[in-house]
């Protein structure tokens, strides 16, 4: 059985190299990884714990390339924070971004057969797609015939909604072709929920379920900055203490008002999405005898604060003590003990570390937060693998930024069959190069 060896770069817990050594398995291959490397250390200790690995890199950046031992194909899921919408979007000049040309040092010096990468699907756009083509370029210029495309994992049968940008190279070969790659398999949430895992009662759940179902909360978000009809308010179910009928009114016409640009045109600063009201503009909406016992009332219970606006010094904002303080809603969705409840009929949005562990499951007449074990099914993990010996938050932490398992199989498939087509026409052309020079003989 032939050996394919391969890189596994910025390697995470090992996401890539499961979907990897599923298709060399799957295509009659045997896998060897020569070299691995990974900076964060409890991704290490997962890399570790799952692959028993005997020897495992760190900081890429101190790796002399000339060192690795050859191999055939470079997966690398590298990092996103630079090309991200949740980043600062700086690419190149961010030092995680220039991260991408140590692959391209390590390409150089080993020339790999072929390669897998994997990023954020913001990378397509930044910089309005310079940075890509330029990437694309630098991979064209080492020979690499290169095809890219934005895959979601929930049409690769899992229960996630995940844009990721993967980008495939071959050495002189023809393009990996990404037609009906995604085979637009459903799956839903109740197909990964472990049901023996019991609801948990807490002073916000019992709050919650104290004025709605739990029907009436699934596929809802509890977050207090934005309204809509799938959305509930901290106020909605007295976390904090109880609203009057006016109260409710107020807020959610404070929470609008707060948007609209002409208050910062009256105040005179630069507009900001969400901005603080003084008594007076909200007068100018809602003009109530009992207004400023009602904003008291409600910046006591924290609802509401009461907080100068903002200027823009530089890139940031700071507050302008020089004008009058306003009233402003006061919690973000992070403040919460969940901010979404799942729908276990439908999918479960993309997952990332900032939240993940906020998202509400519904178990009969209650909810509780994702299990480690339902993130690992979330991303098509085997049933084997552990991440238990961590501790929770690092669990998710690491699983918010790790690859959708079958988008990587699926694609390494048609990587082979490419490298094998390629293989066959060098046969090919070899075996009648010989017989030109049998006949010249």
């Amino acid at each position: 059985m032939k050996t394919i060896k391969f890189a596994d770069l910025f390697c995470g817990i090992g996401g890539m190299r499961i979907g990897f050594e599923n298709a060399l398995n799957y295509k009659g291959y045997l896998g060897e990884v020569v070299f691995s490397s990974e900076i964060k250390s409890h991704a290490r200790k997962a890399y570790f714990h799952n692959f028993c690995t005997d020897e495992m890199f760190g900081d890429i950046t101190k790796v002399d390339e000339h060192s690795i031992p050859d191999f055939d194909v470079l997966l690398a899921g590298f990092p996103c924070q630079a090309f991200s919408s949740a980043g600062k979007r700086l690419g190149f000049n961010d030092i995680r971004g220039t991260l991408f040309f140590d692959i391209v040092r390590i390409l150089k010096a080993k020339k790999p057969r072929a390669l897998l990468l994997e990023n954020v699907e913001g990378l397509l756009t930044h910089e309005n797609g310079k940075t890509l083509h330029t990437m694309i370029t630098v991979l064209r210029e080492l020979d690499y015939t290169v095809s890219y495309k934005i895959l979601d994992g929930k049409d690769f049968g899992l229960a996630q909604s995940r844009k990721r940008i993967y980008i495939c190279g071959v050495k002189n070969a023809e393009m990996v072709s990404f037609e009906r790659v995604a085979e637009t398999i459903e799956s839903n949430l109740s197909s990964i929920i472990d049901y023996s895992v019991l609801a948990v009662d807490s002073n916000f759940t019992q709050k919650l379920f104290a004025h709605f179902d739990i029907c009436d909360v699934i596929g809802k978000q509890i977050k207090d900055k934005r309204g809509g009809a799938n959305n509930i308010h901290s106020w909605d179910f007295a976390l904090k203490g109880e609203v009057s009928k006016e109260q409710k009114e107020l807020l959610g016409l404070l929470l609008r008002q707060r948007r609209n640009k002409k208050w910062a045109d009256i105040v005179g600063i630069d507009w900001m999405d969400g901005m603080p009201l003084t008594i007076d503009m909200i007068k100018m909406f809602y003009n109530h005898g009992d207004l400023q016992d009602m904003l008291n009332d409600l910046v006591e219970k924290n609802y509401l604060v009461l907080e100068y606006p903002k200027k823009k010094v530089g890139n940031r904002r700071e507050y302008d003590t020089a004008l009058s303080k306003g009233y402003n809603i006061i919690t973000g969705k992070l403040s919460f003990e969940y901010n979404k409840i799942l729908d276990p009929n439908g999918i479960a949005p993309t997952i990332v570390a900032t939240d993940v562990m906020k998202l509400g499951v519904p178990i009969k007449n209650g909810i509780r937060p994702l299990t480690v074990r339902e993130g690992l099914r979330l991303f098509g993990f085997p049933e084997s693998y552990k991440l238990d010996f961590l501790e929770k938050g690092k669990a998710f932490d690491l699983l918010g930024n790790t690859v959708c398992v079958p988008v990587v199989e699926k694609l390494s498939k048609k990587l082979i069959e490419v490298i094998e087509q390629k293989d066959t026409e060098d046969k090919g052309a070899l075996h009648s190069e010989t017989k030109v020079i049998r006949r010249v003989v």
